[in-house]
């Protein structure tokens, strides 16, 4: 694993901007000196945004980078000004990322497509200046509103490739192999189990310049659903993918039921993917005479769709692509907006996952309530001192114009 960039699966701390506070100004200027409320809004606090990008594939850049905070919104001011918008912070993830909430498990969010963006959370609205509550008998308000907090959440970001054929199958069933049979990719290869310890993808050519992309996943043993071996970690990424190949030795001594097998640990994973397109690839195909051959092609059902190859030989492998192609036909290839059920994730297996993480997440406002939130609610008050609290001025509004109707007849005033 230490030799892999792979990385699908990280835990960040992410938190969006607190809204600006708004202002409680009052206008004075030399001829002026009682011209009401001007006092601004704050600014926005800024968002957080999840965005697919196809040039990446993994989640590595995220695994240092682990604390994504949003600027925050700025202040209102004097003569109806805004405060400043806090900066927006993006985080750039492969197609296929799912998002969940690291405390309880649960699935907030995912996205498929290049350049897709989807706010994770969003930063809070700054407060009203004291310009939004005059009124007739309210005509020198000196309060403003306060922003709205800030939302912080500690997230698991989890990459499910995208890929046209997922490749399933038991240690040493021959995935990798094939994939560097009939693809440039250069997987790990070797006669022991776990070999494959992180997805591999590779692509496909075909006839008359065209190509689908195959990943291969670490092997599947018994009980894979429950956690047992690497296929628990992996095999979300064969959600997606529009055809299931699964692979079985010629030389296995009951091939269906090692079909099947394979098929109810997949189904026991996620029940969605027994509606998926599958092909029962029978490999190491070198070894068998035509007598064998027809031994077991008799022993498999007429509905189970089949092809024998050999990766050495190459026996079998054009059959093999012109079937996945004509499967892959039947699918909109490129339409991964079709929805998956993605299932919560285990809260005590995440504890266990990220056993060994000692960095300290604290949660000041989760998610605070926006209904908490009014336009006539307020926390702050201003108060003046000096020449701005001495009186009290009579200010009649009629279409936001304001004239000033001073009781003191004072010359300076004139």
């Amino acid at each position: 694993m230490a030799e892999s960039n792979f990385v699908d699966y990280v835990k960040i701390h992410v938190r969006s901007g607190h809204g600006g506070g708004g202002s409680a100004h009052l206008h004075r200027e030399k001829f002026t000196p009682k011209g009401g409320p001007d006092g601004g809004d704050g600014g926005r606090g800024g968002h957080i945004i999840l965005r697919a990008n196809k040039n990446y594939w993994t989640l590595l850049h995220l695994k240092y980078d682990r604390h994504i905070f949003a600027g925050h919104g700025g202040s209102g001011s004097h003569s109806r000004s805004f405060g400043k918008d806090g900066e927006d912070k993006i985080i750039e993830v492969p197609m296929g990322t799912v998002v969940y909430d690291a405390q309880t498990g649960e699935y907030l969010m995912d996205v498929t497509e290049d350049g897709e963006e989807k706010i994770l959370l969003k930063g809070g609205r700054g407060g009203l200046g004291n310009w939004h509550f005059r009124s007739a008998t309210n005509r020198t308000p000196r309060y403003a509103q306060s922003g709205e907090p800030a939302q912080e959440k500690i997230i698991i970001l989890e990459l499910k490739v995208l890929a046209d054929v997922g490749l399933v199958g038991k240690p040493n069933a021959g995935k990798s192999t094939l994939l560097s049979s009939i693809s440039a990719a250069k997987p790990k290869i070797a006669d022991y189990p776990f070999t494959t310890l992180v997805p591999n993808l590779g692509i496909v050519a075909y006839r008359d310049g065209k190509s689908f992309c195959m990943a291969d996943i670490p092997g599947i043993i018994e009980g894979a659903s429950e956690g047992k071996g690497l296929g628990y970690r992996f095999l979300r990424h064969i959600e997606r993918n529009a055809v299931l190949c699964f692979m079985v030795p010629c030389d296995t001594d009951d091939i269906m039921e090692e079909y099947k097998l394979l098929l109810n640990e997949v189904t026991a994973y996620n029940s969605e993917l027994a509606n998926k397109d599958r092909i029962l690839c029978l490999t190491k195909a070198d070894m068998l005479d035509d007598e064998l051959r027809e031994m077991i092609k008799e022993s498999i059902p007429s509905d189970v769709k089949y092809c024998m190859i050999s990766a050495v030989s190459g026996d079998g492998l054009q059959q093999l692509k012109d079937e996945i192609w004509k499967l892959i036909q039947n699918n909109n290839r490129f339409d991964f907006s079709e929805k998956i059920t993605h299932r919560n994730l285990d809260a005590d297996r995440l504890a266990h996952d990220f056993a060994d993480d000692d960095e300290d997440f604290t949660i000041i406002d989760e998610n605070p309530d926006p209904d908490d939130y009014y336009e006539e609610d307020w926390d702050e008050e201003f108060e003046f001192e000096g020449e701005d609290a001495e009186n009290e001025e009579d200010i009649v509004y009629e279409d936001d114009e304001m004239e000033i109707i001073d009781d003191d007849e004072d010359d300076t005033n004139k």
